[in-house]
């Protein structure tokens, strides 16, 4: 095996995503030979000791996929002992050293992905792929065609202006309105901070799809199943950037 950068290393063995890895790194959690590691090392897996808070890390024995349908008052983390409610207790019954892909906010609900493949992880989080994610929103009021252009269009917050979404008025209630919203970023609260700009506060959020995998409609909050074979190959199949400018030039 030829040496590898060592966060990618540790995210392959399920300690997270490559930014967590980095994390850990950074703070000084992890060694190899016996030395406390610098970000950036490279590692030769087969003959380096390397060790997250003194135990070694061994790659998985078999990689796990799994969705999860979350529900509102849970907070996505493998631990937060300031959380009374964290992800992780609904996946009791799951198999070992998951972690979340990605995160949805502890008032948000709907499709969350587990795994211990941190290629997998990094793959569908990388900002590099806009791998757009679909919500659907109730938020306060009815909004405005101009409303509705601002969000589609980008709405400038204090990170920064969002990026163009997909936005669709699917029905207007009496008091409230329902979206669906389609994101190719990820900033937090992204969603919540850019309907409370233009004047329409959420009052639900749910993510309904990941790229082309959807929330089943008969997986209930609070349970979860592992990912089909298709479904795993469904998630990876959007094309990375590079591949398509290719086709773009291709085309003209």
């Amino acid at each position: 095996m030829e040496p590898q950068r060592l966060q990618k290393w540790l995210a392959h063995c399920g300690y997270g995503s490559r930014r967590a890895c980095e994390q850990l790194i950074q703070q000084g959690r992890v060694q190899v030979n016996g030395s406390v590691a610098s970000l950036g090392a490279r590692v030769d897996p087969q003959r380096d000791v390397i060790t997250v808070d003194g135990t070694r890390v061994q790659p998985p024995q078999a990689f796990v996929y799994l969705m999860l349908h979350k529900p509102r008052g849970y907070v996505t983390t493998r631990k937060d002992p300031h959380a009374p409610r964290t992800v992780m207790t609904l996946l009791q019954d799951a198999p070992p050293n998951l972690f979340p892909v990605g995160r949805l906010d502890a008032d948000s609900e709907g499709l969350l992905l587990f795994t211990n493949d941190g290629d997998f992880a990094h793959r569908l989080t990388h900002p590099r792929y806009k791998l757009p994610k679909t919500y659907r929103v109730w938020v306060q009021g009815k909004p405005t065609a101009r409303a509705l252009t601002q969000l589609r269009e980008g709405v400038l917050l204090e990170d920064g202006k969002t990026a163009p979404a997909e936005v669709r008025l699917l029905c207007t209630e009496s008091e409230r309105s329902v979206l669906e919203i389609v994101l190719r970023e990820g900033r937090k609260r992204q969603i919540r901070r850019m309907c409370a700009a233009v004047g329409h506060p959420v009052l639900r959020l749910k993510r309904i799809a990941i790229g082309a995998l959807r929330l089943p409609s008969d997986l209930p909050p609070g349970k979860w199943r592992l990912l089909t074979p298709a479904e795993i190959q469904q998630l990876l199949a959007q094309p990375a950037p590079r591949q398509r400018r290719a086709a773009t030039r291709l085309r003209r």
